[in-house]
Order: C-alpha cells, then sequence, then structure tokens
C-alpha cells in the first residue's frame, strides 16, 4: 500500500473539522501564511542569482542593517495578509509602529505578529535562516486593530510557527493540538506532512548557545554553563555543543533532536541590558510551540508565555528547550543572581 500523502492544506482542513463552530477564518490564515513561506523559499533558493544578497541600505527599528531578503520576506508577508479580511493589525520585527489594514479593506478577528527573516546576517554565508510567526486573536472591539491587540502574553497565542529555509525548507507550527513539520516539495510546490506530532525527546542532545560572550554573562549563567559541559556539581550527562547562531535553526534541531538553547543578558550592549531577542515576535511563538511539544522557555526566572509585552520591541532573554534543562537554568540563575 503506498504512503498516505496529507499537504498542509488538507491537515489545516483537518484540524479545523474537530472544531465544528469554525468559520473557515482561521484556516485560511493559516494557509496565507503557508502561500507566503513558498514565496519567501522560492527567492531564498536563488537569491545570488537575482541579486538581492546584501544590505538593502536601510536600518530596521533595532537599529540593525536590513538586508534585502528581510525587506522583501517582509513585503510578501503584509502584501500576502493585509487584503483578506482575517487580521485587524499586524506587527512585523523590521516595522517600529503597528501595520494597519488598509483603508477600505475589511477588518478580521485575528493579530499577526513575525519576524520575516530571522538570521539574515547568515544570508550571506548560505546558513540556514528562517520566519517565524504568531497568531492571537484581536481584544479591541472592532473596526481597526491597535496595539494592545498586539501586546498579549504568549499564552495567548492561538497558533504559532516558523519556516526553516535550509536544505529543505520545512514550515513547523501547532494550534495546541500538537507540533507538525511539513516539507516543502519544490517539484510540486507544496508542503507535505513529514514530521507528524513531535515531541522533544527526552533525552537529550545537545546545548546551543554562543560561548564566545561567556564573559560577559552573569554567574549564574556562567555556573549554568560549567553544568552543561560537564564540570562542577552533579553535572549534565554528556551533552555536545552545537551552535549555528541563527535562532529558527538552532531551535529546530534541538525540538527534533533534544537540548536546550539560550541566549541570556550579557553587558557588551548597554542598549539590551534585557536581553537581545524579541518577545513578540521570537520568544513568545518559540515559546507556544516548544510547550506543545513538551518543552519549556524562560527568560530564566519566569516563564515566556507569562510575559506581557509593553511595547512591539521588548526584548527577553531566552532559555527554551527539554524542560528539565530549563528548569535548571532557573535554578542556577536564582541561586547565584540575586
Amino acid at each position: 500500500m503506498a504512503e498516505e500523502i496529507i499537504t498542509i492544506e488538507r491537515h489545516i482542513l483537518e484540524m479545523q473539522r474537530g472544531h465544528p463552530t469554525a468559520t473557515g477564518v482561521f484556516t485560511n490564515l493559516l494557509y496565507d501564511i503557508a502561500l507566503a513561506a513558498k514565496v519567501i523559499a522560492r527567492e531564498t533558493t536563488r537569491a545570488g542569482l537575482v541579486e538581492i544578497l546584501g544590505l538593502a541600505g536601510k536600518m530596521n527599528v533595532q537599529g540593525e542593517a536590513q538586508m534585502k531578503l528581510d525587506v522583501f520576506a517582509h513585503q510578501v508577508m503584509v502584501r500576502m495578509n493585509s487584503y483578506t479580511g482575517r487580521l485587524c493589525v499586524m506587527a512585523s520585527e523590521e516595522e517600529p509602529e503597528i501595520i494597519t489594514i488598509p483603508e477600505g479593506y475589511p477588518t478580521g478577528p485575528y493579530v499577526l505578529v513575525f519576524d520575516p527573516l530571522d538570521g539574515s546576517s547568515n544570508i550571506d554565508v548560505n546558513v540556514s535562516i528562517g520566519t517565524i510567526f504568531g497568531i492571537y486573536r484581536r481584544v479591541s472591539a472592532g473596526g481597526p486593530g491597535t496595539v494592545e491587540d498586539c501586546l498579549q502574553a504568549g499564552s495567548r497565542l492561538v497558533a504559532a510557527g516558523y519556516v526553516i529555509y535550509g536544505a529543505s525548507t520545512m514550515m513547523v507550527y501547532s494550534t495546541g493540538q500538537g507540533v507538525h513539520g511539513f516539507t516543502l516539495d519544490p517539484g510540486v510546490g507544496e508542503f507535505l506532512l513529514s514530521h507528524p506530532n513531535i515531541r522533544i525527546p527526552e533525552r537529550p542532545k545537545y546545548f546551543s548557545t554562543n560561548l564566545g560572550y561567556q564573559r560577559y554573562w552573569s554567574p549564574g549563567v556562567v555556573e549554568y554553563t560549567r553544568w552543561l559541559q560537564g564540570m562542577g556539581d552533579e553535572p549534565v550527562s554528556s551533552l555536545s555543543l552545537r551552535y549555528i547562531g541563527s535562532l529558527v535553526a538552532d531551535f529546530h534541531r534541538n525540538l527534533l533532536d533534544g537540548g536546550v538553547f539560550y541566549y541570556p543578558a550579557d553587558t557588551r550592549d548597554p542598549r539590551t541590558p534585557h536581553g537581545k531577542l524579541r518577545l513578540l515576535y521570537e520568544a513568545a511563538p518559540l515559546a507556544f510551540i516548544a510547550r506543545n511539544a513538551g518543552g519549556y522557555a524562560s527568560d530564566g526566572r519566569q516563564p515566556i508565555e507569562d510575559i506581557v509585552p509593553t511595547s512591539l520591541h521588548q526584548r527577553t532573554p531566552l532559555f527554551i528547550g527539554n524542560r528539565d534543562l530549563v528548569e535548571k537554568a532557573e535554578v542556577f540563575i536564582g541561586r547565584y543572581d540575586r
């Protein structure tokens, strides 16, 4: 008997059947994001050929130089979702303010937050990059969406996911009913279910962090790192260091193989005393995925999903992966960083 082929569209529709009152708006929103990912993937695979590598000559809201492919990915996500009537507002890592729905077009019940191209500093050296997204229900009564619609805790996400553009393109998402991965078949132009019901393995393999910044870390994070390396009291058993420097790629590997990724606060940059990663666009969506795969995410002292953002571009430390490894980080930080 031939192996069953399940497209992402079929999978989303089958998930919808479990909700008799569903209108299809949420289902179509997820498929719009999948379609945007296909368009972005098409460009990432031939970036050097179409001259969209390199800097675009502008700075984003974070004060970082925008890459040409960053700009393209942002525009695709905005244009694909602005006119459908499914969203009331969007927020992007690349824009300083919320992205409103154009005048004259209907607004919908959902909110989309996204990092259009995470890890873009790796584009020119052909390292895996990705798109991260989260979906909330609006909290405003109606009409145009507001900043408050975007500033919700990760625990209120109704869906989150990411797309990784690497040797193959994969889309991984969760609506709170497991975590599922789809690989893009370029021959037919469709995402096919390849990793159903992903669970983080109970026995982790890796820890992922940039040890080059260890001298800037707090004592608790330094001691935690020593513990992961097999030093100190009661060392963890044989974890290997694996660090790519692209959040999506590092998280994806540990999601499938087990481990912990962390990017703690440090003293290198006075602008980021509370960490570098963005709570709304990166940490919260990945925390939602980790929890639904049996893992956990923390800022070192509290669950990432419990933090209510106070600004669109709020930053945070992030420890994410196997629950026991992340909880151990909280123990070390609580012990040494009072």
